[in-house]
């Protein structure tokens, strides 16, 4: 069984090498703009691709050819202040793969979605796979996401012969993740020496409730999926939901109440004068995200998370505290 996985050297990628690594008749070939050392576990064949590129298509063509399956888990959140490096390589980038893979002829196309495709849902309930995914209009993320799946709609209207399969986790974490997501949500003003105290309070809106998810969970529902290749969407997030309540526990702190106002608009201030990296988009995108229902994974794709939600989070922000990375990574390393 062939695979290509384009994005390899991040977050999802690295965890899905190390999972797919144990399966003897699995042979992976990696496609990544800066490819990473070869040492497990990136040991496996490397094609680098700068998907923003126009021609693209080609050399992907190329190494499509004879695959069983394509994985497109390659997307980019920085530079945040300039949207059309981000559209070249998330949205047109994405469209290449697309054209790629039909062109080679793959019979399998997985594409990682992401919780923030759906369009705004009140938090008090969960959605399943049918919930809209237009997306929220004020995070330049959430809409690349919405936009990339009608091209996704498109392609399985046109090809009846593919098979495509989108997972939309929730925010997915690992220690070994833990450097890039303090860079591309934090920035170097706030140092890692913050997560190895214990703050006094925690301001955040109350209706700021999120979920997550293991990069090594998200792994195994991938490998799942291209061993069953079943199609359709299929949301992903592990127990419990985090409130800021437990997000407080988390951290041995205690939430007092903010008002969403103010929140947005001190990520608005300090993003408008590049004092951190997150636009108050993704502000927007956390307080209007549905809590997903992940019962047709559990049920059809016997997927269960083997991490649960209170521990992935703990264990990133000491993973932040100890500046963790994959040296080996260009995408990770600290």
């Amino acid at each position: 069984m062939r695979i290509v996985v384009t994005g390899a050297t991040g977050n999802v990628g690295t965890a899905l090498l190390r999972r797919l690594a144990s399966e003897p008749d699995v042979q992976v070939h990696g496609i990544s703009r800066r490819p990473p050392a070869p040492v497990p576990p990136y040991d496996v064949e490397w094609t680098p691709v700068d998907l923003s590129r126009d021609g693209a298509e080609e050399p992907l063509t190329d190494v499509f050819r004879g695959a069983d399956a394509v994985v497109h888990l390659a997307w980019r959140i920085q530079p945040a202040h300039d949207a059309d490096t981000l559209y070249r390589t998330n949205v047109a980038g994405s469209e290449r793969v697309f054209a790629a893979v039909r062109e080679a002829g793959v019979p399998h196309l997985v594409h990682l979605s992401s919780v923030g495709a759906y369009s705004p849902a009140v938090k008090s309930r969960t959605v399943d796979e049918h919930w809209p995914t237009c997306g929220v209009s004020s995070s330049l993320y959430s809409v690349h996401k919405a936009d990339v799946e009608r091209r996704l709609d498109r392609v399985e209207r046109e090809d009846a012969g593919l098979t495509v399969s989108r997972l939309r986790p929730a925010l997915i974490l690992q220690p070994d993740a833990a450097a890039e997501i303090k860079r591309y949500f934090l920035g170097p003003l706030v140092p890692s020496a913050l997560f190895r105290v214990t703050l006094p309070l925690l301001p955040l809106p109350k209706q700021l409730v999120l979920q997550f998810v293991h990069a090594d969970d998200v792994a195994d529902a991938l490998a799942l999926v291209l061993r069953r290749r079943l199609s359709g969407a299929l949301n992903l997030a592990a127990d419990p939901v985090v409130t800021p309540q437990v997000l407080a526990e988390v951290l041995r702190t205690r939430h007092v109440p903010l008002p969403p106002s103010v929140l947005r608009g001190l990520a608005s201030l300090t993003w408008r004068l590049r004092l951190q990296p997150t636009s108050p988009g993704w502000v927007d995108l956390a307080l209007a995200t549905p809590v997903l229902d992940t019962s047709r994974a559990r049920d059809e794709l016997g997927w269960v998370p083997r991490h649960e939600a209170r521990r992935v989070l703990s264990d990133l922000v000491d993973g932040m505290a100890r500046r963790e990375g994959e040296p080996a990574s260009p995408a990770l390393r600290p």
